[in-house]
């Protein structure tokens, strides 16, 4: 057993050290200023999605950042849509659907622009994935047709090796095992070929589904864990986590109940590890089953009223239904009928608006199949009219060549004139329309849009009062010395890396970047629009920043770099704010609220995220944060303020 397990681990050593090889080949790559465009922009995403993709969404997304920038400032739309639809899986993968489909229209329509027909079929293949997700089946497998077309006219085996998968699963739904057997066998086969182990590991996962709903269990194990070896090889954390769930329930079905739960729990470790949430719900609605059929119905409520949260969150209507039909059988097994029947008219209501869901879904398939009808019908006519034109203009041209050749030059000169007219008409306003857009986009650079906008409407705009607004610093430690060993373009480069990255947490948690001192950073939660979860969002943000500034301390000490290591520190309270002054002018912040949470950050820890009282009094009974008391801490010019560090749960 020990032999076994000594080689297990050296190979699991080898696939990492072969897998970090090949990560750091990629980002080479890209560093390689002599490498093309596209090169660069290929090895860049492959980088960040096998390397972090579906196991660190988030580090994902804040990293997409620079493929964004790129593709803009070399004017390479390719990567600017290649970015986009990596910013779409991001949000895919946390089950984050509106924002994710956002992203994924933005990619599409810079595609069509370019005429990427590779870039279409990806994103294409991508909606396809939104839309069934949330039960829109018809437009998923015609997104899943075009896309396949797509990939057929370029010749992209990898792509349609993923989308007979998906079509396969359709089928699956739609219980039509063999036609969707078919579908997997094809998708298998081309995955082999291209070596694509992502897709080898899902056609596996779904030829154990069928197995499992034939009932030949032992055949859906090996499928299962097959697919689960490659998913781990490839370090897919959302792929591992769904199969996972799905070998536990296959040990529900063969009543072997503590595997399964082993399997549910590894599966919910995962998911809540990458923010998988609509997974989260899955499994958390199975393990509530699950303990319902062992005859613990107080586990069950505690996981099943979970997974109804999370449900309620991500706006699924399906799932919620899921989890009220558990908290249902619950509290009946409990006998307690007033809870049971509160939840059984809940699973009514939920079901009344699957159906308006699914006749909305229908009506907007004949809206669709009308349109098409009606395209149709005016393309035809129109091109009626252009052949009726043609045959007019040739019979005009028989009629009349000889006066047509002495007035064409002159026609000619006319149009040219009127033509270079136009031109520079046209030229003049593209180039008025892009300094206005240059002036807006700088101001909103500066000032917030609200603020922004009340500035140009009524040529100033009046300071506000907010009363709950969370104020985050940071601030780098011994950032004096660490910067003497650095050049300015060093220095300066370093810092631009660390504060891009806290601009775009900002966006991501809408926090007002208020402005930088040197090398601190300050930014606020709740203004200029107040929001009730302001303090949290402010207080993940900060997390985050302290993440990514450790993340990068640990790989610089590995490659003897110069390293910086940073205190955060965040207190809530009453502000004031607005424009200050007249040709630079800026949006600012004031108060004694400002004063303390600048005491949060100087007397916080490397490494670690200090909090106020007033914050902690917020937050304390959120399920998202461990606290850790420090008690009453001396601040400069404050006295002793009773302070706490936070962490993720």
């Amino acid at each position: 057993m020990r032999k076994i397990i000594f080689t297990l681990f050296l190979l699991l050593a080898v696939v990492t050290t072969r897998a970090q090889t090949r990560l750091d080949s990629m980002l080479g790559i890209w560093k390689d200023k002599s490498q093309s465009d596209s090169a660069r922009t290929i090895a860049y995403k492959n980088y960040v999605q096998e390397g972090f993709l579906y196991s660190k969404p988030d580090t994902a997304f804040v990293l997409l950042q620079a493929l964004l920038k790129f593709g803009e400032k070399q004017k390479y739309p390719k990567a600017v849509a290649m970015a986009y639809n990596q910013m779409g899986l991001c949000h895919y993968v946390k089950s984050e659907y509106p924002k994710a489909l956002n992203y994924y229209q933005r990619s599409l329509k810079i595609s069509v622009g370019i005429g990427d027909k590779s870039g279409m079929a990806s994103t294409t293949n991508s909606l396809g994935m939104i839309y069934y997700s949330q039960g829109a089946i018809v437009k998923a497998l015609e997104c899943y047709q075009r896309c396949l077309k797509l990939c057929e006219e370029t010749g992209n085996k990898i792509g349609m090796g993923g989308t007979l998968n998906n079509i396969g699963s359709i089928y699956k739904d739609k219980g039509d095992n063999a036609n969707a057997l078919k579908y997997y066998q094809r998708s298998f086969k081309l995955c082999e070929e291209t070596g694509n182990k992502s897709g080898m590991s899902g056609a596996l996962n779904n030829f154990a589904m069928i197995y499992s709903d034939n009932g030949d269990y032992a055949k859906a194990l090996d499928f299962f864990q097959r697919s689960l070896k490659l998913k781990e090889e490839s370090g897919n954390k959302k792929g591992m986590a769904n199969t996972l769930n799905n070998i536990g329930s296959l040990y529900k079905k063969q009543g072997d109940y503590t595997r399964a739960m082993d399997y549910f729990n590894q599966s919910l470790k995962i998911q809540e590890e990458i923010g998988d949430k609509k997974g989260m719900v899955n499994t958390l609605k199975n393990i509530g089953v699950l303990y319902n059929e062992k005859g613990n119905y107080a586990k069950a409520l505690e996981y099943c009223k979970k997974a109804l949260l999370i449900s309620q969150e991500i706006e699924s209507i399906e799932y919620e239904k899921f989890a009220c039909n558990c908290l249902y059988n619950s509290y009946k097994a409990m006998g307690k009928g007033n809870e049971a029947l509160m939840y059984l008219e809940k699973i009514q209501v939920l079901n009344d608006s699957l159906k308006e869901e699914e006749t909305t879904a229908k009506l907007q398939e004949m809206e669709f199949a009308k349109q098409l009808f009606v395209d149709s019908i005016a393309q035809v006519e129109s091109d009626r009219i252009l052949e009726e034109a043609h045959q007019k203009e040739l019979r005009k041209k028989n009629l009349i060549r000889n006066v047509l050749i002495g007035s064409s030059l002159f026609l000619f000169l006319l149009v040219g004139g009127i033509y270079s007219r136009l031109s520079y008409v046209r030229k003049t306003k593209a180039t008025l329309q892009l300094e206005k857009d240059r002036s807006e986009n700088l101001l909103l650079n500066i000032l917030p849009a609200e603020i922004a906008a009340e500035l140009k409407a009524n040529g100033k705009a009046e300071a506000r009062n907010f009363d709950t607004v969370s104020i985050l610093f940071t601030d780098f430690k011994d950032f004096t010395r660490t910067s003497e060993k650095l050049s300015a373009q060093e220095l300066l480069s370093e810092i631009n890396t660390c504060f891009e990255a806290f601009d775009a947490i900002c966006e991501k948690y809408n926090i007002e970047k208020i402005k930088t001192i040197g090398d601190s950073y300050m930014g606020a939660g709740g203004l200029p629009l107040p929001s009730d979860d302001s303090v949290k969002n402010t207080v993940l943000a900060a997390l985050e920043m302290q993440e990514i500034i450790t993340n990068g301390y640990t790989v610089n000490e590995v490659q003897h770099k110069s390293v910086f290591q940073m205190r955060v520190g965040v207190h809530t309270g009453p502000v004031v704010a607005g424009i200050v002054g007249v040709k630079k002018f800026q949006y600012d912040i004031w108060g004694d609220t400002v004063n303390t949470a600048s005491r949060m950050e100087s007397s916080g820890e490397i490494g670690k995220v200090n909090i106020s009282a007033v914050t902690y009094a917020i937050l304390k009974n959120d399920p998202a944060f461990k606290f850790e008391s420090r008690g009453k801490i001396q601040a400069k010019g404050k006295g002793e303020i009773e302070m706490y560090f936070v962490s993720k749960s």
